[in-house]
């Protein structure tokens, strides 16, 4: 008798845990697009990453009660990212890789790096098609291989010959930024071996001052981020300049902090200011089209951002998130090193039925608004420099 009232006992407390573990619904929160009304939507705040509390499913009471505590894991102060077959790959900077795996919805550092392939400051990380993950790590001073398995594989220089600070791969080469020698490095990806080096040919006034951020579009042209410069600066892959964006200013259009750029296939430019706070968007000419995101701690708000990619893998992880309305063409991600909301995913798409500008007209309507504000036409100088 008394076994049986002990089981019923048991019986009772392990339903009130669960009954405890039990979330009331929450009021459901308004969509956040950008830009807002009553201009029709490119970007939706879709989500974000932090910790594990964001992709693992939640405990039960009764799996409370058998494991006891639930143990958190945190990114700390993220930098670069790259997503490859389901997972984000943090470079978490006073840490190491943190891996996000959005199909097992788990937190875990990179399995491979430990003993030779241990990080001290992974900074940034980019992804081959094959799956290889290269880590750059300015402390230790080389570009850390994993491959597809995350496994490590090697190490490409040392900290006696340079300070990588980004990588991005492009074919059979892997274009490393140097922020020390003020250069990019074109190396085989397979051997580590030197090719060329990018940005300090030609004139001086076409050289690289201070990069540190680097992507590649589909048609090889390399947009490198220089903080002294206060510019995105084009060469191709051959390392011929192409051009600059933007200059030193407040204005739209203009950079205080450049940090991450990233490139769509329609050769729009995602530029990251950390100063700002945003990120504004370029069309291929460089002409500012629109610019999302601002100072804060709120849903779709940024807090010192670094880091911006353009995914269109993975739409399906997160079209739950979006306005039944709204169609997403690709997933723009970008980092925040503080705050609550580290990884933040937008929607770039368009809202069913709305009339979209193309993108010159776009360019005509900042244009008119930048007058009307200022007062006056946009001056020569205000143009990126050729």
């Amino acid at each position: 008798m008394k076994k049986l009232i002990s089981i019923s006992m048991l019986l009772i407390i392990l339903l009130a845990i669960s009954g405890c573990a039990t979330t009331p619904p929450q009021k459901e929160e308004q969509p956040v697009f950008y830009p807002g009304p009553p201009n029709p939507p490119r970007l939706q705040y879709l989500t974000s990453f932090t910790s594990s509390k964001d992709i693992e499913p939640p405990k039960t009471g009764f799996e409370l009660f058998v494991v006891g505590k639930e143990i958190t894991m945190r990114l700390d102060k993220p930098y670069g990212f790259a997503l490859y077959d389901g997972k984000i790959y943090v470079a978490d900077t006073n840490a190491t890789v943190m891996v996000f795996d959005l199909d097992k919805r788990s937190l875990n550092p990179l399995s491979g790096a430990h003993g030779m392939g241990k990080l001290l400051q992974p900074l940034n990380i980019c992804i081959d098609a094959e799956g290889n993950k290269y880590v750059v790590d300015p402390i230790r001073g080389q570009v850390v291989v994993f491959d597809k398995k995350d496994f490590y594989v090697k190490a490409f220089g040392s900290s006696r010959e340079w300070k990588p600070v980004d990588a991005a791969v492009f074919e059979d080469r892997l274009y490393v930024v140097d922020i020390n020698n003020a250069v990019v490095h074109v190396l085989d990806k397979k051997t580590g071996n030197t090719i060329k080096k990018i940005g300090r040919t030609g004139e001086a006034v076409n050289w690289l001052i201070k990069p540190t951020n680097i992507t590649i579009d589909k048609d090889g042209v390399l947009y490198v981020s220089d903080a002294s410069r206060f510019q995105i600066v084009t060469y191709n892959r051959d390392g011929y300049f192409l051009g600059a964006i933007g200059k030193l200013g407040t204005n739209l259009g203009h950079f205080a902090r450049p940090r991450g750029v990233a490139s769509d296939k329609e050769g729009r430019i995602f530029v990251v200011d950390a100063s700002f706070d945003n990120v504004q968007i370029f069309d291929k000419t460089g002409q500012l089209l629109m610019f999302f995101s601002k100072y804060g701690r709120g849903r779709g708000d940024l807090y010192l951002p670094a880091k911006v990619v353009v995914d269109y893998d993975h739409i399906k992880y997160f079209s739950k998130y979006a306005d039944p309305d709204f169609e997403i063409e690709y997933l723009v991600l970008v980092s925040s090193q503080f705050g609550e909301r580290l990884i933040n995913v937008y929607g770039f798409g368009k809202k069913k039925g709305e009339k979209y500008p193309t993108d010159e007209e776009l360019r005509e309507e900042l244009k008119k608004d930048l007058e009307k504000k200022f007062g006056t036409q946009k001056k020569p100088e205000d143009k990126p420099d050729e």
